[in-house]
């Protein structure tokens, strides 16, 4: 197949699935709009151990057009659709976790669907097939893991519609699964959304073979309008970027196919491709049944009532979205966010930059992010340490030098500091957090509830690695999902000088955070003051800035003396202050902090809600 054809849907085939089980059963499934289903089959395959404690099940749930093949079983397997997430030595490690996929009731892959023979008519189903929902395709689920004798689930994970069934398992079955992992999606679709659904049902029972859904005992089946449904919906899966840098807007280069569709443009012969490929492995029927659960997912209409519906979840989230997904746009992943934190849940949050649009989670384009997200969020430390540790032997030189550079430079003294400041019975929310090495640290000591905010992808993958959670974020735009005296402590550690709006992030801190924690550098430091009065430089932007002036990003130049100003102006307790010189580690004292002390830290109040001093501890 030529590459002008290649999708995230090449992989898939109407190839038998030759590792497939059943599971019958024995009790009919009572649907959640009514009716049931008896004699329910679905089809699933395994892959892995599962382990003695039975602890180490994971299930991945399938989008739309997916079934239960999610990666092959061996080398003269087919092909999965999840390839690069799920097998030996992916995120989804099958040797080490058991894996479970099946195919959706609804579905036309094996399991219960339209296809299936009505008991009642002795007939296929058809269009008579009752509607389903997400929770009934979780339901069904349920019962396979109780087949399993499974009793918590250790993670889901999914996209799309997969990502559904993950919010259904949250909202459903609370205390039966571990951790969540939501992908591209959302509590409820948009209205845009639903209408290419429509338009797409509409297209298959408009075909003439659609003979109102019967078409099981006819040689014709709807393969145009079920071609048509799915080459819109494709174009909802790609984005702008996508289909531009692809498609340019012209007439088809010289390739021939054969067709029914328009193919004058290479756009449209790429639709055509996809929508016959289609034709053959999937069903009308199934289609219809399936676009219809997604337009009736609904698990709140705003954020107070989707915290209602997640209120009992204790379970671990990660949430990711895709910055060009149009059909699940980021700011449904953040509704989904800021509701989970209504409840403290331990949440981490990633939007991943790309052009790939809703396709992106299947695609290798952005898989160092997301998909190491992913890896470090099912395996945090201490099981990453430990395989950091067993691999020490096999470093090079180099690597060895760079890895003890990295733990150096993680190593800042105003972190020692910081740790002092803050009560280890404090929860504490770090902006600007990094790779979270402080917020590690005052895990090691004992602060339970801690997280982080961080606006850099690979920090975020880092956090996730540690088993930080970490909220992805710019400083200066959100903050809002975070309640009134949230956490005790807020800690901005470096990052003021960086902040567009300096009283609005302060005030955001002292709102979210009984106490406000600051650090920064001080810009009337002796050695910027020589290096301005002597050389005619401008003092460096920070302690730790590796930048030069013409490519480093914006920064804020203020002294000590400055920041005081700007806390008596604002009525802001100052309750605590630490000057210091980190080149000789010393502390300075407070008469001669603005001229010998190149970093401050400051522990603010704005008085409402004071927590009582730390007692000092030695450093």
């Amino acid at each position: 197949m030529n590459d002008h054809f290649e999708s995230s849907d090449s992989v898939r085939s109407q190839a038998p699935l030759r590792h497939a089980k059943e599971l019958l059963f024995e009790d009919p499934l009572h649907l959640q709009r009514g009716g049931a289903l008896e004699g329910v089959r679905l089809v699933y395959e395994t892959w892995g151990e599962l382990s003695p404690e039975r602890d180490n099940a994971i299930i991945v749930c399938h989008a739309l057009s997916g079934d239960s093949h999610v990666t092959r079983h061996g080398p003269d397997d087919d092909p999965g659709w999840w390839e690069i997430m799920v097998g030996p030595g992916c995120p989804v490690d099958t040797e080490r976790y058991f894996v479970i996929c099946s195919n959706v009731i609804g579905g036309c892959r094996g399991s219960t669907g339209p296809d299936s023979i009505d008991p009642a008519t002795g007939r296929p189903f058809g269009a008579n097939f009752p509607s389903v929902t997400v929770g009934d395709m979780v339901e069904a689920q349920r019962r396979l893991v109780d087949h399993l004798g499974i009793d918590v689930v250790y993670a889901v994970i999914g996209g799309s519609l997969g990502g559904h069934q993950v919010l259904a398992w949250g909202a459903m079955h609370p205390d039966r699964v571990h951790s969540l992992i939501p992908m591209a999606t959302s509590a409820r679709l948009t209205s845009q959304a639903i209408a290419f659904d429509v338009v797409g049902r509409n297209a298959i029972h408009s075909d003439p073979d659609f003979a109102g859904g019967q078409y099981y005992d006819s040689e014709r089946r709807p393969g145009v309008g079920l071609a048509l449904a799915r080459m819109l919906g494709h174009i909802t899966y790609l984005s702008q970027e996508s289909m531009t840098a692809r498609f340019k807007p012209g007439l088809l280069p010289a390739q021939e196919m054969a067709s029914e569709f328009e193919r004058k443009f290479s756009v449209g012969s790429y639709l055509a491709h996809q929508g016959e490929r289609f034709v053959e492995r999937f069903d009308a029927n199934s289609y219809s049944t399936l676009s219809m659960a997604m337009d009736l997912f609904d698990l709140g209409d705003d954020s107070s009532s989707l915290a209602t519906t997640l209120a009992t979840s204790g379970s671990r989230w990660l949430v990711v979205s895709f910055s060009s997904d149009w059909l699940f746009p980021p700011f449904q992943s953040r509704e989904i966010v800021d509701a989970l934190l209504v409840h403290h849940d331990r949440v981490t949050y990633c939007e991943v930059e790309t052009d790939c649009g809703h396709d992106a989670f299947l695609l290798e384009d952005n898989f160092d992010v997301y998909g190491e997200l992913v890896r470090g969020f099912l395996a945090p430390e201490p099981q990453a340490e430990a395989r950091s540790r067993s691999g020490a032997e096999s470093e090079s030189e180099s690597e060895k030098r760079q890895r003890t550079t990295r733990l150096v430079r993680e190593r800042r003294i105003d972190y020692d500091h910081l740790l002092a400041l803050v009560p280890s019975e404090a929860s504490v929310l770090d902006l600007g957090c990094g790779n979270g090495e402080l917020l590690h640290r005052l895990r090691g000591r004992g602060n339970e509830r801690i997280m982080g905010v961080e606006r850099s992808e690979r920090a975020i993958v880092e956090c996730a690695q540690r088993g930080i959670p970490v909220i992805h974020a710019d400083l200066d735009a959100e903050l809002g999902g975070f309640r009134d005296g949230e956490f005790d402590c807020v800690v901005l550690s470096q990052t003021l000088q960086a902040m567009g709006d300096v009283r609005r992030i302060v005030g955001e801190m002292l709102r979210v955070g009984r106490r406000g924690i600051v650090s920064f550098p001080n810009a009337a430091f002796h050695s910027n003051r020589r290096r301005l009065a002597e050389e005619g430089r401008v003092p460096e932007s920070s302690i730790l800035d590796e930048h030069q002036w013409y490519d480093a990003p914006p920064i804020r130049l203020f002294s000590i003396l400055d920041f005081e100003n700007f806390c008596e102006s604002h009525e802001l307790r100052i309750l605590r202050r630490v000057f210091l010189d980190t080149s000789t580690r010393a502390r300075i004292d407070e008469r001669e902090a603005n001229l010998m002390a190149d970093l401050a830290i400051f522990v603010l109040s704005d008085g409402a809600g004071d927590l009582p001093a730390p007692k000092p501890k030695a450093l």
